[in-house]
Parts: structure tokens; C-alpha cells; sequence
């Protein structure tokens, strides 16, 4: 599936409450991988959006990659195995 973002950057849908929201964007910056943040919290659109990316689960973060593959609350490891081993993930 596609996710349409743009730059080649990551894009998380996340809300600032969210425990594995702050995991992932932590991970993202620790590691250097430019992301654009956008909160499902405040906006409707991006919410909506989110769901659709996820097929329908109201789970987040929802993390669209570069290439357009989604990841729906993924792990340290996860990422690193989607982005390229930039750390030792330890999760």
C-alpha cells in the first residue's frame, strides 16, 4: 500500500500522549532518518488518513515509509529492519 508521503521522508501519524509515538519518533532521531510528524489527535484528515493506511486499525503510530510500506506500532527493531540497521535496536 501507499502512503503518499513526499521528500522521501518517513511519515509518523501520532498524537504527543502516545507512549509508542514517542518510542518511534526517539528511535527516528536517534538514528538520523528525517520524518515529518503529524498529529491524528487534533486533525480529522490526518486521522481518517491514518486508518485508511493501517486497512482499517485505529492504532498508532502509523509510520509510511520512504518507499510507501506501512508499519502499525512498530518496535525499535522493526524499524531498524525496514530502514537499514542505523543502531543496535534493542527491541
Amino acid at each position: 500500500m501507499r502512503g503518499g508521503g513526499s521528500n522521501n521522508n518517513v511519515v509518523v501519524f501520532g498524537a504527543d500522549w502516545c507512549g509508542d509515538c514517542r518510542q518511534t519518533k526517539a528511535w527516528l532521531r536517534t538514528n538520523n532518518v528525517p520524518f515529518t510528524d503529524i498529529d491524528v489527535e487534533h486533525d480529522a484528515d490526518a486521522r481518517d488518513r491514518a486508518i485508511e493506511l493501517a486497512k482499517g486499525r485505529r492504532n498508532i503510530p502509523v509510520v509510511v515509509l520512504p518507499d510507501g510500506a506501512v508499519l502499525v506500532e512498530p518496535t525499535d527493531a522493526d524499524l531498524a529492519s525496514a530502514l537499514g540497521d542505523r543502531s543496535a535496536a534493542s527491541t
